[in-house]
């Protein structure tokens, strides 16, 4: 089976490819705009015409799009995300290759949900912010697109190479300059939140799953269980070894309230940020600017848990690792820094 890899070289992507060339049966072929893609194409700027050419010449029989941006302001977001979906759709609409068609979505196209629910594939989505209304309108490109596809929507991926920007992977450097400068007490805030934390070696095996299976329409990928960040602190700090104290900030800054400020110099943990606020990373094509004043830059609220059971009778997948092996390849990496 020859398959298209779209991303390879993102967090998800990566651990893709190496589910899919695990396969013996498996021809990959990377497509993405990094120089060390076998193949050079930005999704966002190119046409149709020249994707539906090089579809034609490699004839996959799979298309695994991996690729998007989880951070940035809603044009490109919208670029990224949704023009690049439609532009993938057009080109296997006017080529000859017949592929399948295997989406990356993500839970927040669900948005906020009834905390203590779980939420399937067939509740209304109503995304709470850029991020969720523009991986949502890709997904609906695709699901009336005609084409043989399937949606995997993604909750919350955890585990190694996990994000320094995503809130678990600030949790781990905050934890880190902790212990660096020997603080005794750590204070976070945004600890409230409760999400699906899936680890994204489980998310390939959901990815390979749905390459060789004929399942349609959207499929959540998830643990199928909230766990409320508090707690995922508390594990990181018996992963870690952190024998300090982990105390919760009171205040959320408001709309008109500037986010407490850590400082990088000593990394005095006295006004740590929100772990649910992005900071800005000069190094991500994507970064933010500025602190978001919203406690959930997911749009997803307090709580999100995945109804898993079409993954289970549709592609016969469930999650295998538990999210304490997720915080200690975190742990890890985040650990290398010291």
């Amino acid at each position: 089976m020859r398959v298209l890899l779209i991303g390879a070289n993102g967090y998800i992507g990566r651990f893709v490819a190496d589910r899919l060339l695990a396969d013996p049966a498996v021809q990959l072929t990377a497509l993405g705009r990094g120089d060390d893609a076998d193949v050079r194409f930005d999704l966002a700027t190119g046409s149709p015409g020249a994707l539906t050419r090089f579809l034609d010449a490699v004839h996959p029989g799979v298309v695994v799009n991996c690729a998007g941006a989880t951070r940035g302001g809603a044009r490109e977001l919208t670029r990224h995300n949704t023009v690049a979906v439609a532009t993938v759709c057009e080109a296997l609409r006017r080529s000859g290759c017949g592929a399948r068609l295997v989406q990356i979505g993500c839970g927040s196209e669900y948005g906020p949900s009834q905390p203590g629910s779980s939420t399937a594939e067939d509740a209304v989505p109503r995304p709470g912010g850029p991020y969720g209304v523009s991986k949502l309108a890709a997904t609906e490109l695709v699901l009336g697109s005609g084409l043989d596809a399937v949606v995997l929507r993604v909750f919350s991926p955890v585990g190694p190479g996990t994000p320094a920007g995503s809130p678990l992977g600030r949790l781990a450097e905050a934890m880190r300059r902790a212990m660096q400068s020997g603080d005794a007490e750590l204070k976070l805030g945004g600890l409230g939140a409760q999400r699906d934390f899936v680890d994204v070696r489980d998310v390939a095996r959901a990815v390979h799953a749905a390459s060789l299976s004929a399942a349609q329409g959207v499929i959540n990928i998830g643990s199928g269980r909230a766990v409320r960040l508090r707690d995922a602190a508390g594990i990181l700090a018996r992963v870690a070894g952190y024998g300090g104290a982990l105390n919760e900030l009171d205040t959320v800054p408001g709309p008109h309230h500037a986010a407490p400020h850590m400082s990088h110099a000593t990394g005095a943990p006295h006004l740590r940020p929100a772990i649910g606020h992005p900071r800005p990373d000069p190094d991500h094509p994507h970064a933010v600017g500025s602190p978001a004043a919203f406690p959930y830059p997911d749009g997803c609220g307090t709580w999100q848990q995945a109804d898993v059971r079409t993954a289970r009778d549709r592609l016969g997948w469930r999650p295998r690792i538990n999210l304490e092996e997720s915080l200690a390849d975190i742990w890890m990496e985040a650990a290398c820094r010291i």
